[in-house]
């Protein structure tokens, strides 16, 4: 892999294996949900998930990048501004959902999570205030639960590293898994960065090089 390719693997890679497959407890033959699905964490999410065995919904923001999710290992894509997940969804269900929305998505996850599912919370975008019926998550037999890596300590980023090294290495290496950058830019460019992530057009990594 070339600097960007390899630059862009931790982060992600890190988050993934964390959320979805530690405390998601995603399993061959599960139906995972991933909100933000052409992020760099949703082309991870995809791509390991996919390659683990797991079927893969994910929500996006234009068709394009859903196309793009398919291209990577994604079963279906939904439109979040055209369609409504909930709906969507709502037959089906799925197992585990990775989400970086919050907010109002809360109880449209529980109403499609099927029973044992969990949902796994890695950002809140979305930061209002919202109720959660208790009785459904009690029902249905849900977890609930969330995390961020950068609080954690040595002990339990060794045990990740081991585990990331045991599990993902050889995907990469049998060319399961592959990195996706959008956009390079050299560090004096760094403004110019953010201000295409902020457009939020992108499909993958946007990557500052030397």
């Amino acid at each position: 892999m070339n600097f960007a390719e390899a630059a862009s693997l931790p982060e992600t890679i890190y988050t993934v294996w964390s959320n979805v497959f530690q405390r998601g407890m995603l399993k061959p033959g599960e139906r995972l949900l991933v909100h933000g699905g052409s992020s760099g964490i949703g082309i991870t999410a995809i791509q390991l998930a996919h390659a683990l065995g797991s079927s893969v919904v994910v929500t996006v923001g234009a068709n394009e990048k859903g196309e793009n999710c398919i291209e990577l290992g994604a079963d279906l894509y939904i439109n979040y501004k055209k369609q409504d997940f909930e709906l969507e969804l709502q037959e089906e269900g799925v197992d585990v959902i990775l989400d970086m929305v919050g907010g109002a998505y809360l109880s449209k996850n529980i109403n499609i999570l099927r029973p044992e599912g969990r949902l796994v919370h890695i950002n809140a975008i979305d930061v209002s205030s919202v109720g959660l019926d208790i009785w459904k998550v009690m029902i249905k037999r849900l977890t609930i639960t969330g995390s961020t890596l950068r609080s954690r300590d040595y002990a339990f980023k060794k045990h990740l590293s081991a585990e990331v090294k045991r599990y993902v290495w050889p995907l990469i290496e049998a060319k399961k898994f592959k990195p996706v950058i959008f956009q390079t830019f050299a560090f004096s460019e760094a403004a110019a960065a953010h201000r295409l992530l902020e457009q939020n057009k992108h499909t993958g990594k946007i990557v500052l090089v030397r």
